[in-house]
């Protein structure tokens, strides 16, 4: 598996893998380009290493802002979930945030999206309030979980 930005031309996968996941943010073309220029904004892509696999199977969205950042999004195509893709995402991910000098990243996520948050926690996040009512479609709380970055903790991290 190959962990790297996306380009324009991964938006058709990545709206298409955002799809088949009834629990991630459902954005727009126009919402991913618009992450992806910003100056805070890191879009990555996972692909795929055998030729007969789709190009790209998972991707995270995340907006980074001064010494915070916020993870918008995550999936990975339902025929390479609980594989590693989202957990090799994140890593590099934090790796990309850690090396831009950012201190904690956040997330929200549904309670009820059980293997989502044992990914998050098994990275070292941690739950930091609960907000009511934040989901529709199905109406349920959100998590915050949050994941304090140091030179410290990037040493010790496999």
């Amino acid at each position: 598996m190959n962990i790297r930005a996306a380009t324009k031309e991964d938006f058709p996968a990545i709206l298409a893998i955002q799809g088949e996941n009834a629990k991630a943010a459902h954005w727009v073309q126009q919402d991913y380009e618009k992450l992806a220029e910003s100056g805070g904004g890191l879009l990555l892509v996972a692909e795929a290493d055998a030729p007969a696999s789709p190009k790209v199977i998972g991707f995270a969205a995340l907006d980074r802002v001064i010494d915070e950042a916020e993870l918008k999004n995550l999936a990975v195509a339902t025929a390479h979930q609980h594989q590693g893709v989202g957990q090799a995402l994140l890593r590099e991910a934090l790796a990309r945030l850690r090396q831009a000098a950012t201190q904690r990243v956040y997330l929200e996520v549904r309670p009820s999206n059980i293997f989502a948050v044992q990914l998050y926690a098994s990275l070292g996040f941690v739950i930091h309030s609960r907000r009511k009512g934040y989901y529709s479609q199905p109406a349920e709380d959100a998590f915050v979980m949050a994941l304090e970055l140091s030179p410290q903790l990037a040493e010790k991290q496999p």
